[in-house]
């Protein structure tokens, strides 16, 4: 069964996943790009970490973008149990937590290299918009949203 727990980035076990997160995106991007300046979990209040068995197997965030609307970030499942769903289930009570902030949109960035996760916001009721931000200048980046 899998436990859905919501904390902060202080959670030492959201780091550790962020950690893995972190050394996927290296592969996969290469050299390409840095995102770092983009992916700082410093004070991200709105932290849901996904449990099976007592042990941290995904994590996700939200984080205030503006006075309507939530950011997801750090969306990533350990590869020994993607295929469950688990993604949806941590997008879903981010999702919720957006609500119940009164936020009533999510914006997200990912990059062209993880089409597993664009398929996951798209599936999950997601569409492309306009680069926002710093992340207009990075080639590889897709922009998504959704109104909840």
């Amino acid at each position: 069964m899998i436990e859905l727990i919501r904390t902060n980035s202080e959670n030492l076990e959201f780091k550790k996943l962020v950690q893995l997160l972190n050394s996927d995106l290296a592969k996969r991007d290469g050299n390409t790009h840095s995102l770092s300046q983009f992916n700082s979990i410093t004070d991200l209040k709105y932290v849901v970490l996904a449990l099976k068995d007592g042990k941290s197997i995904g994590c996700g965030a939200v984080s205030m973008y503006d006075s309507s609307c939530m950011e997801i970030k750090r969306m990533y499942v350990s590869p020994e149990v993607r295929g469950q769903r688990i993604g949806e289930k941590i997008l879903s009570e981010l999702e919720d937590w957006s609500r119940k902030l009164d936020r009533f949109r999510c914006i997200l960035f990912t990059g062209s290299k993880q089409p597993e996760a664009s398929n996951l916001y798209q599936r999950n009721g997601y569409y492309p918009i306009e680069k926002y931000g710093t992340l207009k200048d990075i080639p590889d980046s897709l922009c998504f949203a959704k109104d909840l």
